[in-house]
């Protein structure tokens, strides 16, 4: 199997054709399993995927969101109702205390914003100097009660990771519903107003593109200029970075392909793009995990798939600070080769 740029794609984008194999094959596991990420990590490291230092917490506040995109590893919707208890919050907010080492707080969800307690965890981040990431799909502004959320987190000086799969509508439509595209172009432009996306590290605006379909994402360098050039014109919009992301073959996407037959050559395509110059970089090396029930994971994917570091350490009051799952071995599944795959993908965009 060979990666090849498809005309449905964006320019550089790549997708399935069954040809010659980039990456020698994987040997056989013990097992006999077929997608083996901890073969392929042995290979490069010598051994298990390992935490190094701790600087994210990255936090699902909780499931309740106005969209349900095609895409979405944690399957969040309007009729969804989990989410983190308001003590469970206040827990989270001593344990940053406790972990001087912890730079940034990563919200996300669902809907983040739309969890109760969410300026309160905001609000006392920021007070601890901790860096805060909203993870936005933009049109949350308009739901009743958020009509003064794009100034709150001007106000705060967080920064907005928001989706934007596409520049043209079509797509993103087709992954986020009717009408997500004119109202996230209406939540951006109303952001410049506020001064998000113009160099101003206190209203940093990133966008995410995700491909639309089982392809790996093309160069994020030159999609940031196709965006830039698009979304300028068209609208005078700007902002100051892109990241693309990979599908991970979980839940909603998961199921899409399963249904489509197309689950096998997608993971395929991922393992054998394994990328060995990824693993340095990748996001659970410095990223620790916290679902919306206090539970603790290595990232957001194995939160998704209910895979628990292995270490007896599982909820938030069982610890005493963050710093303890330093050094600590990671836990890893298949779907970890759409991490690693290609230039590889993390929350915060690409790793080479």
């Amino acid at each position: 199997m060979i990666l090849a740029p498809s005309s449905d794609l964006p320019d550089g984008a790549l997708s399935i054709t069954k040809e010659n194999v980039l990456q020698p094959p994987l040997p056989a596991a013990p097992n006999g399993a077929r997608w083996d990420f901890s073969a392929r990590v042995d290979q490069s490291l010598d051994g298990p995927l390992r935490r190094q230092s701790l600087r994210t917490l990255q936090v699902n506040i909780g499931l309740r969101c106005n969209l349900a995109c095609h895409h979405c590893h944690v399957e969040s919707g309007p009729k969804r109702t989990e989410r983190l208890s308001a003590r469970d919050c206040h827990r989270l907010i001593k344990l940053l205390s406790a972990s001087p080492g912890i730079e940034t707080l990563d919200i996300t969800g669902g809907a983040p914003e739309l969890h109760e307690n969410f300026r309160e965890l905001v609000e006392a981040a920021r007070k601890l100097e901790k860096r805060v990431i909203d993870r936005c799909n933009l049109t949350v502004f308009d739901e009743p009660g958020q009509e003064d959320t794009p100034e709150f987190l001007a106000q705060h000086g967080v920064e907005i990771v928001a989706s934007l799969p596409c520049y043209e509508s079509e797509n993103v439509e087709q992954q986020r519903g009717r009408g997500v595209y004119d109202r996230s172009i209406a939540a951006l432009l109303r952001l410049n107003e506020l001064g998000y996306g113009q160099g101003n590290p206190e209203r940093r605006l990133v966008l995410v593109y995700n491909p639309n379909g089982p392809s790996l994402p093309p160069d994020q360098t030159a999609l940031k200029e196709e965006y830039q050039a698009a979304l300028g014109e068209r609208f005078g919009l700007t902002f100051d970075h892109l990241i693309s992301l990979t599908n991970m073959p979980l839940k909603r996407f998961r199921h899409e392909l399963e249904r489509d037959g197309q689950y096998s050559d997608y993971m395929d395509l991922l393992m054998e793009n394994f990328n060995p110059q990824t693993l340095p970089h990748l996001m659970c090396r410095s990223l620790i995990s916290v679902d919306y029930r206090g539970r603790i994971f290595d990232c957001d994917f194995n939160q998704a798939i209910d895979c628990p570091p292995p270490r007896p350490l599982r909820t938030i009051w069982e610890i005493e600070e963050f710093d303890t799952f330093e050094n600590r071995e990671i836990s890893t599944g298949s779907h970890c080769f759409g991490c690693t795959a290609g230039a590889g993908s993390s929350c915060g965009g690409t790793l080479t």
